[in-house]
């Protein structure tokens, strides 16, 4: 590739190798993801951009969004890679999407204790379609 690469993606370091020189040293075949992912998560105007929290809530979204297309985390990681050039393991996806449906359970609870039935339905319906 001509410069190595963190392993995560959202690390300080890949941020660094991202926006300044350094990336005109990778492999011209890998920049086009580089360029996709900077593109699709990285795009924000905050103050803090890229260093903000924006960049990994965009990645939850659009992890949340395949396992809502019914996709398995096997599929999702196949998608990340076709899209991104990004590899995860298929049991951490299984762990995030378990967080996240655990989230989704206690934000369900007390929408219903505080008798917003509305919110407690919608929370309800995001959830059904992370299992």
């Amino acid at each position: 590739m001509g410069v190595r690469v963190p392993k995560k993606v959202f690390s300080g370091a890949t941020l660094d190798l991202l926006f300044t020189g350094e990336i005109e040293k990778i492999d011209q075949a890998f920049r086009p993801y580089i360029y996709a992912f900077a593109k699709d998560f990285l795009d924000c105007d905050c103050e803090s951009n890229p260093y903000c929290e924006h960049p990994e809530r965009k990645f939850m979204k659009y992890i949340l969004r395949l396992r809502g297309e019914k996709r398995s985390p096997k599929e999702i990681v196949k998608k990340m890679e076709e899209d991104y050039m990004i590899y995860a393991y298929p049991s951490d996806l299984v762990t995030f999407l378990d967080d996240s449906i655990r989230t989704l359970e206690v934000l369900e609870a007390m929408a219903d204790t505080m008798g917003d039935i509305e919110k407690k339905d919608q929370i309800r319906k995001e959830k059904e379609l992370l299992i």
